[in-house]
């Protein structure tokens, strides 16, 4: 049924627990797994702070490193071979363009992730993806 799945991930309980279903699903439909985290830049850019320092960002590619590094290792202990992959930009239009460009046939995501104001006036990740992502999503709490 699914060939290649993606799990967003930003190393939250909900994103861990999102992932632990996408591994379990990729092993059951031996499926390929995709755990892609999204530096979002667009809260950054949007805040009219002007140009991001270097270091801003690179400390956000760290983290995103090593929350793709942890959630390897838990796939791999679960006898998942998974590939991460990093993107920029808008979380929902980023998981949803990598999505689309790549041949996935599921989105994995947990329920939450944003902070309260910018859901307040935003909508949540995975709201968005929901309504307009071409493929199913499957949320999980």
């Amino acid at each position: 049924m699914f060939k290649h799945i993606l799990v967003a991930f930003d190393g939250s309980e909900n994103a861990k627990r999102a992932l632990n279903v996408a591994v379990d699903l990729s092993k059951k439909y031996e499926a390929k797994l995709d755990v892609v985290e999204v530096v979002d830049t667009s809260v950054l850019l949007g805040a009219g702070i002007g140009p991001v320092p270097p270091d801003v960002i690179e400390s956000l590619y760290n983290k995103a490193r090593a929350d793709i590094e942890s959630a390897k290792k838990i796939a791999d202990q679960a006898g998942v071979k998974a590939e991460g992959v990093i993107v920029e930009g808008d979380p929902a239009t980023a998981i949803m363009d990598y999505a689309s460009k790549n041949g996935v046939d599921l989105i994995v995501t947990g329920s939450r992730g944003l902070s309260t104001i910018k859901r307040m006036f935003l909508g949540s990740v995975s709201s968005r993806i929901i309504h307009e992502a071409k493929m199913p999503v499957l949320v999980v709490k």
